[in-house]
């Protein structure tokens, strides 16, 4: 009954509001060579070198197949954002520009979550300006479980070997730029 109680308390305070101060304190724990080498490879199978963070698999707000070991070896930003969160809809258009400046350089992936209408994610991108970004359908929260995202707006900063580091949002475009700049070396 306790572990069944503990469960429903933190869903709850998940949902209950977009969650995090902004100071950038860490939900995903940063990956680096160590932990990458100690990593279970996939017997056989494409991916098989892909850093832990990107063996998942998911579905686009579009119906698409998604294969995060596609994203090997290139920078990356995962947004993870709620249709409710008014952090994650003030921060979208500077998300949108982030995304337009590193097109071709860096990849930016939105994960819209905990939600139960897939078209209020749909609404959601619309309104934000973020359509040409890569939206990933998390309403089960199995894709905030897989990177230790609790809350949102939160971002996932991948280097190209693998190296994560977070921040809670809101972030705007100088911030978002500061993050991706070191990416990029």
């Amino acid at each position: 009954m306790k572990k069944v109680l503990a469960i429903v308390i933190s869903a709850v305070a998940l949902m209950a509001g977009c969650g995090g101060g902004g100071d950038g304190t860490s939900a995903v724990e940063p990956t680096g060579a160590a932990s990458r080498s100690a990593a279970a490879k996939s017997p056989g199978g494409a991916g098989q070198d892909a850093p832990r963070p990107l063996r998942f698999e998911g579905e686009t707000l579009d119906g698409g197949a998604f294969d995060g070991t596609s994203l090997a070896g290139k920078p990356v930003v995962f947004w993870f954002w709620a249709p409710w969160c008014p952090k994650c809809l003030a921060e979208g258009p500077d998300v949108a520009k982030a995304a337009g400046k590193y097109k071709g350089s860096v990849s930016f992936v939105g994960i819209g979550g905990l939600e139960k209408d897939k078209g209020r994610l749909r609404d959601f991108v619309s309104r934000t300006g973020t359509g040409s970004l890569t939206h990933l359908d998390d309403r089960t929260g199995r894709l905030y479980s897989h990177f230790k995202v609790t809350s949102q707006s939160s971002f996932v900063f991948m280097a190209p070997d693998g190296a994560t580091s977070n921040a809670s949002g809101p972030l705007g475009e100088s911030e978002l730029n500061r993050h991706v700049g070191k990416l990029l070396g």
